[in-house]
């Protein structure tokens, strides 16, 4: 059986004081990460919830997502944004970053794959 996930009351608060769209979104992220990475731990890091991928995890250890008014933020690393480009080809992203528009639904099987390829990174 999976380890559970190590739940951040910080992580709830950030999500709570943000708009319906934007939390409902970072809700989805949050979901989708927890589901592909059992065992997660969550923190704040950078002022943005933060996910540790394996215990201790420092910032390149770490998946993060944030909100802002017309996106929410997901933050794998350039390593999973390299190999993922292909389909991401549909939304703005950057070295280590994507933008997940506000008015689509989060994809979250490509979140899903994205996170389980950083994941076997690290064990790997």
């Amino acid at each position: 059986m999976a380890e559970a996930v190590t739940r951040s009351q910080k992580v709830d608060a950030y999500i709570a004081a943000q708009p319906l769209e934007t939390r409902r979104a970072l809700e989805d992220l949050r979901s989708c990460i927890w589901r592909a990475a059992p065992g997660v731990s969550e923190l704040m890091n950078y002022n943005i919830p933060a996910f540790a991928l394996v215990i201790g995890g420092k910032r390149d250890q770490q998946i993060m997502i944030a909100g802002y008014p017309k996106h929410v933020g997901f933050y794998p690393g350039p390593d999973v944004i390299d190999a993922f480009a292909p389909q991401l080809a549909a939304y703005k992203f950057a070295k280590g970053s994507v933008q997940f528009p506000l008015n689509r639904p989060i994809p979250r099987a490509l979140v899903a794959k994205m996170v389980r390829y950083r994941l076997s990174q690290l064990q790997g």
